[in-house]
């Protein structure tokens, strides 16, 4: 995957080299030149001095390739702007945007911009809404034999119950997360646009569990 990230601070940067890691090209933007100094000399993907939002900086990162797209600038303005143009303008889906004041979050969801807030921000929270779903798991047992994924209830299953997404994919859903509120799901919950899934389900269906959830619904 290509990714831009929008913001060369500590989340950024943190974020760009993970990615990295991982096999992933990443493009980083930013309004201060010196902030690439972050990345390290072993960085090797793009650096782009300028504004975010701004559609030709995007393109010099290669927004018109990338998969995915991150707003973890210190703005909150600034980040959800350019994670806009990001999806509106280049139609780039996977999408993420930081923010600082977690009372907005509503707001940005509603705009169909996914956002993570600055109190319970991790790294890893980031880098799993950025790359493909079932390929970072939140978390294994000690067996490794059972997983919890965290994905975006895909489009093909909004207006659908849980139960019907239970059985098809052989999941569990532990919670949900709604509008930036967090519930737990009972059998007959209808999944909506937005919904974040927290799914157990076992290593070893996992990229059948996958496969279903993309199929969409089985006619029952």
């Amino acid at each position: 995957m290509h990714i831009v990230i929008m913001g060369c601070g500590r989340v950024g940067s943190t974020l760009a080299r993970n990615l990295e890691a991982r096999g992933h090209t990443t493009a980083v933007i930013d309004t201060n030149p010196d902030a690439f100094r972050r990345l390290g000399p072993g960085f090797a993907g793009i650096t782009v001095t300028g504004m975010g939002f701004d559609r030709d900086v995007l393109v010099k990162a290669g927004i018109e390739r990338a998969d995915a797209f991150a707003a973890v600038s210190s703005g909150d303005n600034s980040n959800i702007i350019s994670a806009r143009v990001a999806r509106e303008q280049f139609k780039i889906e996977n999408v993420v945007a930081r923010i600082y004041d977690p009372g907005r979050a509503e707001v940005y969801e509603r705009l169909g911009v996914p956002t993570v807030a600055t109190v319970p921000w991790a790294a890893d929270q980031v880098l799993r809404r950025l790359v493909p779903a079932g390929s970072e798991p939140a978390w294994r047992d000690q067996t490794g034999e059972v997983r919890l994924d965290l994905v975006y209830a895909p489009f093909s299953w909004i207006g659908h119950r849980i139960a019907e997404l239970e059985a098809d994919a052989s999941v569990r859903v532990a919670y949900l997360t709604r509008l930036g509120t967090g519930l737990i799901a009972t059998p007959d919950t209808v999944i909506q646009e937005g919904d974040y899934l927290s799914l157990f389900m076992l290593e070893s269906t996992a990229e059948a569990s996958h496969a279903a959830l993309d199929a969409g619904p089985e006619d029952h």
